[in-house]
């Protein structure tokens, strides 16, 4: 069931609109899904480029667009549906999220952070966060998944910089074991069952939207880190700040980077790859839900 979209005005973001704070915009956007759905989600998911089929499969499903919640950013990038899925997945009452906003559409971090508040809102307690990345381990082949064991914030900024609210989580968060050792271990059963290729590593979120020159790449690998792309960073960390319990993160891999390659890459081919890999990632996500 999806709510039709009606033209009416809308602010121009997040930051103080009208006087308004971050903590009374993630209110509002809350009881206006409250008044919409009984559900109350335990899980919420987050769904990169070219990864939404999973918010098909969710049953008794209520689609709401980004474009009807208060105060949530716009996502206008190739490949994402930008609508928040309520329903019910492997037993579990989710909501997930087809599409998202990215910081080089020009929306500040604290946008970008909003729609993690507003699932912390709504009762989600874990987290499942993917991504489509560019892989930078040279073991690393296209359409590979790889479990994210940590970040890198390489954007320049920070989703926490400003004046701090504590009712949206403390001041000085701690950033170390983001990501949970039960879903990661969950992951890691599901797919050797499913005889999936998972692999581990860093993930290092750039600002974009320009791809990464090879002075770039070499500079990313001496860092530590295994995967680049241009999101999750700000989610997870907006996510331990408000205090979601479980954090689990999923870059699927697009292209393998060499710093040097015959073909630059392009969004089509990034979408193509994660297409590809699409079924692998929702059998993934599923088999992790049910053992949640």
């Amino acid at each position: 069931m999806t709510e039709p979209v009606k033209q009416k005005a809308r602010g121009k973001g997040l930051g103080l609109e009208g006087g308004q704070g971050l903590f009374d915009q993630v209110d509002d956007a809350v009881r206006y899904l409250g008044l919409r759905t009984r559900l109350r989600p335990e899980v919420g998911v987050i769904l990169g480029s070219g990864l939404g089929a999973l918010g098909e499969e969710v049953e008794e499903a209520r689609s709401i667009p980004y474009v009807r919640i208060p105060h949530f950013p716009s996502a206008g990038v190739a490949g994402h549906a930008s609508r928040l899925i309520l329903g019910r997945l492997e037993g579990k009452t989710v909501a997930v999220m087809q599409g998202r906003p990215h910081y080089y559409e020009g929306h500040t971090l604290q946008q970008v952070g909003f729609p993690v508040r507003l699932l912390r809102g709504l009762g989600v307690r874990v987290l499942v966060v993917s991504n489509v990345a560019g892989g930078l381990n040279p073991v690393f082949r296209r359409g590979d998944l790889m479990l994210i064991q940590d970040i890198l914030n390489l954007m320049g900024d920070n989703p926490l910089r400003g004046p701090n609210d504590e009712r949206l989580g403390p001041r000085f968060p701690a950033m170390r074991d983001l990501f949970s050792a039960r879903l990661t271990a969950a992951a890691t059963a599901v797919a050797r069952l499913q005889r999936l290729v998972l692999r581990r590593g860093v993930y290092a979120g750039m600002s974009g939207p320009s791809y990464e020159t090879a002075a770039e790449i070499r500079m990313l690998r001496r860092l530590g880190a295994d995967a680049v792309g241009m999101s999750t960073v700000p989610e997870v960390i907006v996510a331990r700040h408000a205090g979601i319990p479980e954090i689990l993160g999923i870059s699927c891999i697009t292209n393998v980077e060499g710093g040097r390659q015959t073909a630059p890459p392009s969004h089509e081919a990034v979408l193509k790859a994660a297409r590809a890999a699409e079924a692998r990632f929702v059998a993934l996500v599923r088999g992790v839900l049910a053992r949640c």
